[in-house]
């Protein structure tokens, strides 16, 4: 079976595992976090990043700095991953969902203001497979309404929007390293905080609501509980092992790339043929070559491609089920406006195996699967 996914290891990850257990340093903010937290800050740029137990932990810490109260709406798209949602829905906010783009997948930026009332208080673009959504228009917007701006960069690290990195330009950006992710560590995430002014609130948060960090850089003889938080730290472990992905990020993304572009390239037949959809990206956007999948007709032709492609030996997945379908949306959601392309456009969308040292063959024998299947 040709996998979904593999998780990346690049070479010089054992090394750095085994710094950390020489060292006996395993816990949160070690030497190897002090590294991920300069690369990033310096590469993405942002004013200040801080490395997550998971893209969660990050969603939830940006709920709490946006100072989310009971009643708050938070508006962002029906699909997406429970966790954009949940981050602020733990915070008692009314979560507004808005219609998404056919083309990109991503949240209908023409939709958000009509969605917006007096208890709005944020905004959550999700960059859908690492494509940018119109971020001009929704910082417009946000600037106008006085509200925040939290990005949802789970999929879109080192993606970019007209030039400046997916992450860091809203007023908070959260990330994910878990293992299906382009840079992982297994389990991880990362919050870029781009607005000084939240930047040592979120410090206080991610030490369990202390001055735990003023302490240890000697700013206060003595620590002490100052506001709400928890413990958000990744173990020194991870980040050894989310450094020496950093550090080859360049290879990565190529070798991703070059599987990305040949998918694009060899199934343009099946799209000239009208017998599928692929990706779209707009000029402006620059993706990292997350995620490659394709649009069929209807959900009963992807159930069908699916099973297919599994009697082949080979891995497909679709992705979200739209949160305003779920059970646990009924009573803390409402969508606004019409479910134009949502749950069309999801139930079409199929993932293809895509992850970096992909093997040639396996590629080509997916590629000729899908070829024969529509044939």
């Amino acid at each position: 079976m040709i996998n979904f996914n593999r998780p990346p290891l690049y070479g010089t990850e054992l090394s750095y595992l085994a710094q950390v257990l020489e060292n006996r340093k395993l816990s949160g903010d070690g030497p190897f976090t002090q590294k991920c937290h300069l690369w990033m800050q310096e590469n993405l740029p942002c004013s200040k990043l801080l490395l997550t137990t998971s893209c969660t932990h990050a969603l939830e810490m940006a709920a709490i700095l946006c100072d989310i109260q009971p009643g708050d709406e938070v508006i962002m798209p029906s699909y997406t991953f429970v966790s954009t949602a949940n981050a602020f829905v733990l915070r008692g906010a009314k979560i507004v969902f808005v219609d998404i783009r056919p083309d990109t997948m991503n949240i209908d930026e023409t939709l958000i203001e009509q969605a917006i009332t007096p208890k709005t208080k944020v905004i959550v673009p999700v960059h859908y497979a690492g494509v940018a959504c119109d971020m001009d228009r929704i910082m417009k917007i946000a600037a106008q309404y006085n509200l925040l701006v939290v990005e949802d960069a789970a999929q879109g690290f080192f993606s970019k929007y007209k030039g400046e990195n997916l992450g860091t330009i809203g007023h908070l950006g959260c990330f994910s390293f878990h293992e299906t992710k382009n840079i992982s560590c297994g389990e991880g995430g990362a919050l870029a905080v781009n607005d000084d002014r939240l930047i040592e609130r979120a410090e206080i948060i991610r030490e369990k609501g202390t001055n735990r960090t003023k302490f240890f850089r000697g700013q206060v003889d003595k620590y002490t509980w100052v506001d709400i938080g928890s413990s958000y730290l990744p173990s020194e472990l991870n980040a050894a092992y989310l450094y020496a992905q950093l550090e080859a990020i360049d290879a990565i993304y190529q070798d991703r790339m070059n599987s990305w572009n040949e998918y694009q390239k060899r199934l343009s037949v099946l799209v000239q043929d009208k017998r599928v959809e692929t990706p779209v990206i707009p000029a402006e956007c620059g993706h990292n070559a997350h995620m490659f999948y394709i649009k069929v007709k209807n959900l009963e032709e992807r159930t069908s491609f699916i099973k297919a492609l599994s009697e082949k030996g080979v891995m497909s997945v679709f992705h979200y089920i739209p949160l305003h379908s779920a059970p646990g949306a009924v009573n803390v959601s409402r969508f606004s406006g019409n479910d134009r392309y949502t749950t069309r456009e999801s139930e079409r969308l199929v993932r293809l195996p895509l992850y970096y040292s992909m093997d040639s063959e396996d590629l080509n024998k997916i590629i000729e699967t899908i070829i024969e299947f529509f044939r």
